[in-house]
């Protein structure tokens, strides 16, 4: 069976929870990527910045929803969630717009595994951890070029 160490992508960009978003942004676009690795200076994994928690910063405000109730005001949106999405929203580093702790996979994880979990949870790239540090990078490209016979990259 095929391992994600086999595949992955070692040469891994990555950024720093101080990094900031204009600077991430850039990577993204001049990279093609859709995510960024966030780790700390002993290259432990602390996060992952997407694409769509970028895309956020442009999302509208989000207005919560609420009752009254014998006087009362009751909210439909709890206030942590739009505390985070505010703070996600009007973020100038990174740490403010990752997604902390993401799902990671081990060099040994199975290819199918891996495709398995970005298709049920619509991912893209999975981060590769060893040992609680980033060691590559897995994207749904690197599935499928498992697909292709070898010359087709020559």
């Amino acid at each position: 069976m095929l391992k994600v160490n086999e595949i992955m992508t070692t040469d891994v960009i990555s950024v720093t929870p101080q990094t900031e978003i204009v600077q991430a942004a850039k990577i993204l676009l001049r990279e093609r990527i859709n995510g960024l690795p966030v780790v700390d200076e002993e290259g432990v994994l602390v996060g992952i910045l997407c694409e769509s928690d970028l895309i956020m910063q442009q999302k509208k405000f989000p207005v919560p929803s609420f009752f009254t109730l014998l006087d009362g005001v009751v909210p439909l949106t709890s206030m942590k969630r739009l505390e985070a999405e505010v703070q996600k929203m009007s973020a100038v580093i990174v740490a403010n717009a990752m997604t902390p702790n993401p799902l990671t996979v081990t060099p040994e994880t199975t290819v199918e595994e891996v495709a398995t979990i970005m298709v049920g949870k619509k991912y893209n790239t999975l981060p590769v951890v060893e040992d609680g540090k980033l060691v590559g990078i897995v994207g749904k490209n690197d599935i499928l070029k498992t697909l292709l016979p070898d010359e087709a990259f020559e």
